[in-house]
């Protein structure tokens, strides 16, 4: 049986040039380097200059993308931003990649769910390929949240780091099979009724500013470990696959505790999981691309390969999508 697939044919991703070690909170904050390590596994992240946003972020990772897949922007149908720290409140960081891209044809949009935002984008640019509106799909997760943090909450501050990462992802004919290259499978999931675990403190309706990021980090790790081992089991009996057929986990890089506890959960040993957190600490909307092209880089993610990529955040908001390599 003749089947669309949405392919992987590039991946590349973009980190701003200043690293910021665990040691710089010490300054500060009461915190220490073994503090924030022996509870997130967190060493460093880097933070984006002043002047440096979220769309130059996403546009040095779009061009990393293109050049892999090697093809020209002008060859992209659609181009689709997770993100949760646009440049404006409209028009889309999308439009400002696609103009800097040199991309004058096709569309552009920004998703928002928060650290789950990449794969609600994986599974909007997949069915705009099965569906025939595009051919050819840049997909990107780009954050500054260091411009959302409260520098006084120990807590939150030292979790998260800015970069980016994009898939280029390109219609392919498969035979309908879980041996097909490509998007095999998603599952996404929201439940509003956890709005106050995990939130931005402000917004353009409620307060005309932009706020800062307060969480409940206990309660969210409780959530976070149940609903990512439910979501990628549930995308992987989707995709007619099992946990022992997975070559690679690539998580959202949140916490190290509850990338263990998940894998734990599924079953599947840490030499399975791709794990970059230590590097970059939490980039949001950004981290499974991230890891998918360091992941790529480091040798380990190869063509053929079987992933499963799940994610959870704000909303809550969680899911997960099953591909192969």
């Amino acid at each position: 049986m003749n089947t669309i697939r949405a392919v992987v044919k590039g991946v590349g991703h973009y980190l701003p040039e200043r690293v910021v070690p665990n040691t710089e909170f010490e300054k500060t904050l009461d915190t220490s380097d073994e503090w924030i390590r022996s509870r997130s596994g967190i060493e460093r992240r880097h933070f984006a200059a002043k002047g440096e946003m979220t769309s130059h972020l996403a546009i040095h990772a779009a061009r990393a993308a293109l050049a892999d897949a090697a093809i020209n922007a002008d060859q992209v149908d659609a181009i689709i931003v997770a993100t949760s720290t646009p440049d404006q409140t409209f028009p889309s960081t999308a439009t400002r990649v696609q103009s800097a891209l040199g991309m004058t044809t096709g569309f552009a949009f920004d998703v928002q769910a928060v650290c789950a935002g990449f794969v609600y984008a994986l599974a909007n640019a997949n069915a705009l390929i099965l569906s025939g509106q595009a051919s050819t799909v840049l997909v990107i997760g780009a954050e500054t949240f260091s411009r959302l943090l409260n520098w006084n909450d120990r807590t939150t501050c030292v979790l998260f780091g800015d970069g980016a990462g994009a898939l280029v992802l390109q219609a392919a004919n498969g035979v309908g099979t879980a041996a097909d290259r490509g998007i095999l499978a998603t599952d996404l999931h929201s439940d509003g009724r956890y709005n106050d675990l995990l939130y931005v403190d402000g917004g353009v309706s409620s307060t005309q500013s932009t706020g800062v990021l307060v969480m409940e980090g206990r309660e969210i790790f409780k959530h976070a470990v149940q609903k990512l081992a439910q979501t990628a089991e549930s995308a992987l009996a989707k995709a007619g696959v099992t946990d022992d057929d997975v070559d690679w986990v690539v998580p959202h890089q949140a916490n190290l505790r509850i990338i263990r506890a998940t894998a734990q959960k599924m079953g599947i040993p840490m030499d399975r999981v791709v794990v970059t957190v230590q590097d970059h600490g939490n980039t949001s909307a950004a981290s499974i691309p991230l890891a998918m092209s360091v992941g790529r880089a480091r040798g380990q993610i190869k063509q053929g390969d079987l992933l499963v990529a799940e994610a959870i955040g704000g909303g809550l908001a969680w899911g997960a999508v099953v591909l192969r390599w």
